[in-house]
């Protein structure tokens, strides 16, 4: 049974920092949230993935008890696209880029402000809700983009190969159906930032070829062999169709 309040925000914050848990709790709070703390990988992952629990977004420490963070972002993005923001202990730049091949949404330093962090929660909250939200029935009919045996869905916000759908984040939707209207032509980096623009730009530029590599995967390309997403070298990406080769 979902037990949330009506009009509220539900996170689930998986940290054994129980002391930082409390902290984001009486922050977010008053603002509408409602927080609820797991201090354990294994549990945090059990609550992340438990549907009746209907989340709206996951903070999640790298460094837990149990599984560690990676480990239950595997776990969750194997059932669920909620929308993840992993907190690193140092900012490592190795522990960002795992998180975003992972599928994590955004990251955060644990020496982030409270008011950073609501920035940034409600950024991929806006994002995730573009997503879910169905086009009007007044609304123009269905925008499919094909390219190869790739499916496109712009008002749905979703993608396939063949018959097979892909399970995207958000900002890999983003990416795809950019690259997509613009097939058989090179997207800039600075181009693609502009439309992924809900993003913190310098924290995307760093990030971009991790989502870029992450959509290859989902895609079947070989990154040395691309079929679909070629780089141009110093200049950005294109998406070709391989048939038309």
């Amino acid at each position: 049974m979902d037990s949330s309040a009506p009009g509220r925000t539900r996170l689930l914050m998986i940290d054994d920092d129980r002391k930082l848990c409390r902290l984001v709790a009486t922050y977010l709070e008053p603002l509408a949230f409602e927080v609820v703390a797991v201090h354990d990988g294994r549990l945090g992952l059990e609550r992340a993935t438990d549907a009746a629990e209907k989340w709206h977004a996951v903070i999640l420490d790298v460094m837990l008890p149990g599984l560690d963070g990676f480990e239950v972002l595997r776990g969750i993005r194997q059932k669920s696209t909620v929308p993840v923001l992993m907190l690193t202990a140092r900012g490592d730049e190795t522990d960002r880029i795992v998180g975003l091949e992972v599928g994590a949404d955004d990251y955060l330093p644990k020496t982030f402000s409270t008011r950073e962090l609501l920035a940034r929660l409600r950024a991929v909250l806006r994002r995730a809700a573009t997503a879910t939200t169905p086009a009007s029935a007044a609304a123009a009919p269905v925008q499919e983009l094909v390219v190869g045996d790739l499916r496109v869905n712009l008002d749905a916000r979703s993608a396939a190969m063949g018959a097979t759908a892909l399970v995207l984040t958000p900002v890999e939707f983003d990416l795809l159906a950019s690259l997509a209207k613009a097939r058989g032509r090179v997207k800039t980096r600075e181009a693609l930032l502009d439309e992924c623009r809900d993003r913190n730009y310098d924290v995307f530029d760093r990030s971009i070829d991790v989502h870029i590599s992450a959509l290859r995967r989902k895609l079947g390309d070989d990154a040395k062999q691309p079929r679909f997403i070629r780089t141009l070298r110093s200049t950005g990406y294109m998406l070709v169709d391989p048939r038309a080769e």
